[in-house]
């Protein structure tokens, strides 16, 4: 495994909880990484998420990766989350000559709003929980990061590791 030669991209994903179940969504068939496969909403960090807005302080800004992934949410489901808080995160490798991909999963709180899909993106949605999760292909990792969510919101802090 090398590391890859054409830098890194940065994606964030949500775990989205509303009334103790998470909301999962099956990737499009036009999809290149995963077509048909269940996930979480989320999509890639963008310099329009910070750049044309003015600084926090002299020199940075401030919550850039919940401004991406309140877009992401917004773009791919439709909704609006709330409480956001770091999960995981994960560098994904997905072939020789690509870059690698950091990802941070967070979870969040449903805020408001109803489930619309953009289709390009996700063409299927559940609300789960955890053990209705087991009956979703989903891509490998995501139910340990689901289990992850479920201690959070328990109280307690781990580290992601398999279940």
């Amino acid at each position: 495994m090398d590391a890859p030669q054409k830098g890194y991209e940065i994606a964030i994903t949500a775990i989205i909880v509303k009334d103790g179940k998470y909301l999962i969504t099956r990737r499009s068939a036009n999809k290149k990484r995963w077509p048909l496969m269940w996930t979480v909403p989320g999509g890639k960090f963008e310099p329009s998420d910070y750049a044309a807005l003015p600084k926090d302080t002299v020199n940075a800004w401030y919550n850039v990766f919940e401004r991406t992934v309140r877009r992401e949410v917004r773009e791919e489901v439709g909704l609006e989350i709330k409480d956001i808080e770091y999960l995981t995160s994960i560098v994904a490798e997905y072939g020789p000559g690509s870059p690698h991909t950091i990802i941070l999963s967070l979870i969040a709180n449903y805020d408001s709003g109803e489930v619309k899909l953009q289709m390009e993106e996700t063409d299927e949605f559940a609300w789960v929980t955890l053990e209705e999760a087991k009956k979703y292909p989903l891509i490998d990792g995501i139910y340990d990061e689901l289990i992850m969510a479920e201690d959070t919101r328990k109280g307690v802090k781990r580290e992601w590791k398999r279940e």
